[in-house]
């Protein structure tokens, strides 16, 4: 698909734009990435409703169009340690939205979840910018002919595929409630540049499911994304790991349709381990659980086990635990949290979430 930049017909001084948008958690993980965020096997993620990020874009006409200009605001306070991730998102889509250098922005952004609380902000912070910018794409080149006025599944797909260049997790939060992000011979529409609604059969067991997010450790990421994923790159596991999340991808189109929560849960911790088991296994080396971590993983195998729950966990690469399951079990798998999970938290705290369907622009 052609994302270049379809030349200006309006002339805007200025402006402001704001859209939420939201988390996600890969049940198939992405882990190593080749040049351009390009990822090296599939992944697919249920969308989050409530873990978002909330951004205010306000821009206005500047003379001196030799440079980026910009200022990042996070809960109202000045962020200036975020403006080198920022700096290299633009020069990366300047390509494709090269009205950039002509505008001075100031950034406000918010988040309903603590900051590197292994929370994906990057995917809902990254894709809640990139949407911003496509607002003002599309108010510079809109015109009073409805046929040229842009699509939405255009809007959608360019969204995607420039918060991908930010994070490639950004680009599975544009929708939901599920998203595939790159290529597999099995799932039609499925791209590397960017992430798409799954477009099979889903079961009535995975519509409404829930998340509460366990927060183990609050604090910044030992091992940030990036470092993370370069270590795939010699990594002596690599090549098997990328056919496995083939594997498991072609085994999950079967398991949505067909509504095997206990092949799901199969499929989902093996992957949430054996992400961690790739770090673990990198040099150099990373043990990112938390004794906690553990407690609760073996807390949810025996809860399990005792009452034939559908529970499962995931984790992303970091210490916190997504306890997965259906919403029939809420009111029972809650208890079963508030009595024997939240003394691993820290300061016993938890988000509950749900699946969600995407961004949305606030008037």
């Amino acid at each position: 698909m052609d994302f270049n930049f379809k030349s200006a017909i309006n002339h805007i001084n200025e402006g402001v734009v704001t859209w939420s948008s939201p988390s996600n958690i890969a049940l198939i993980k992405y882990w190593g990435k080749k040049e351009s965020q390009i990822p090296e096997n599939p992944s697919i993620s249920f969308t989050l409703n409530d873990c978002k990020t909330t951004t205010t874009l306000k821009y206005s006409k500047k003379e001196d169009v030799n440079h980026f200009s910009f200022e990042i605001y996070l809960d109202g306070e000045q962020k200036d340690d975020f403006k080198p991730k920022i700096e290299t998102f633009f020069k990366r889509i300047e390509h494709y939205v090269p009205f950039l250098k002509e505008y001075h922005f100031t950034i406000e952004t918010s988040n309903t979840f603590p900051h590197s609380s292994g929370i994906a902000s990057s995917a809902s912070g990254m894709s809640a910018l990139a949407l911003c910018v496509m607002s003002i794409e599309k108010a510079l080149s809109e015109t009073s002919s409805s046929e040229d006025e842009m699509s939405q599944s255009y809007f959608n797909k360019k969204a995607s595929f420039l918060a991908r260049l930010g994070s490639g997790s950004a680009c599975r939060s544009i929708e939901g409630d599920l998203i595939v992000w790159g290529e597999h011979k099995e799932i039609k529409g499925s791209s590397d540049a960017y992430g798409i609604v799954y477009p099979y059969e889903v079961h009535d067991h995975f519509k409404n499911y829930q998340d509460t997010i366990l927060l183990v450790d609050k604090g910044e990421k030992q091992v940030s994304s990036t470092v993370g994923h370069n270590l795939m790159h010699n990594h002596p596991f690599a090549k098997r790991r990328f056919e496995q999340a083939h594997e498991h991808m072609s085994k999950l189109i079967a398991i949505l349709k067909t509504g095997d929560l206990d092949a799901f849960i199969e499929i989902v911790e093996s992957e949430a381990l054996t992400l961690h088991a790739m770090m673990m296994t990198s040099l150099p080396y990373f043990i990112l659980m938390k004794p906690n971590t553990l407690e609760i993983i073996n807390a949810i195998w025996a809860y399990r086990n005792r009452t034939k729950s559908k529970i499962c966990f995931t984790l992303d690469a970091g210490a916190n635990v997504h306890v997965l399951y259906p919403e029939n079990e809420k009111d029972a798998v809650m208890e079963f949290i508030n009595n024997e999970l939240v003394v691993y938290c820290q300061n016993r705290h938890y988000i509950s979430d749900q699946i969600g369907f995407g961004a949305n622009q606030i008037q």
